[in-house]
């Protein structure tokens, strides 16, 4: 965590030159068409695209179209080069119904599941923080335990994470993606034992943003990224949130 601290303090000229040096060894290990870029439209992939293409401007990008996404941002997410277009075989209504709601979070989807499949013990104690391996107390939640519908972590596994791996079987080929640790505390974790590149994972996986925060993403695209990149809407957004900072 001490490490991870003084990365996410670094000025933002120097995180982007740590992230650049993460993406040339992943290319280097696993070739420049053996990698994508997960891309999803927003903000956060937008300067991950932007970082990686200039260095390696063919690598491809994936977009998984789940039909929940914002007109405005799968229109742009389209408009880029050099996108491929993946499908989940069930759309949100199908999931629901099936596995249930993504509620709050998917950490807090899991452990009300957790609970309502195991009442008692390791489940229940996980849920309310009385065990040493889990920092969280989830028991203001405790409410959607006796909810009345179905409440489950499995939507984004379905709808996104499904359609990648399959890509990934198909074409072999690894993700690069734009997830930070300052998001969740499952990203922290995971970057405390793999670091920005995860080579020995089952599943290998690039994060070179890693210990970036939501700040240097909205100064980049403010002070790097052209205007035409994103909807003015978008513009105000990074240009009040660089100027309050």
């Amino acid at each position: 965590m001490d490490e991870l601290r003084i990365l996410q303090s670094l000025p933002l000229d120097v995180k982007i030159q740590k992230t650049r040096l993460r993406i040339r060894e992943w290319i280097n290990e696993f070739g420049e068409d053996g990698v994508y870029i997960a891309y999803s439209g927003g903000k956060d992939s937008t300067v991950l695209m932007d970082i990686v293409r200039k260095i390696f401007p063919n690598v491809v990008a994936v977009f998984v179209d789940t039909g929940l996404e914002n007109p405005s941002v799968r229109k742009f997410a389209m408009s880029k080069e050099n996108v491929i277009v993946l499908r989940p075989k069930m759309n949100f209504r199908e999931v629901i119904a099936k596995y249930g709601y993504p509620i709050i979070s998917k950490e807090v989807s899991l452990k009300v599941k957790e609970v309502r499949k195991c009442p008692n013990g390791y489940a229940l104690k996980s849920f309310n923080g009385d065990r040493a391996d889990t920092p969280y107390d989830y028991s203001r939640y405790s409410f959607l335990i006796s909810a009345p519908f179905g409440i489950s972590d499995i939507c984004c596994n379905v709808m996104k994470k499904s359609p990648s791996k399959q890509f990934e079987k198909k074409c072999g080929k690894t993700a690069i993606t734009a997830q930070m640790t300052e998001e969740s505390y499952a990203r922290r974790t995971e970057w405390i034992k793999n670091g920005c590149n995860a080579f020995l994972k089952k599943r290998p996986i690039s994060n070179p943003m890693s210990f970036w925060t939501e700040k240097d993403v909205l100064t980049y695209i403010h002070t790097t990224l052209p205007l035409q990149t994103f909807t003015d809407k978008w513009l105000l957004k990074a240009q009040r949130t660089v100027r309050l900072a």
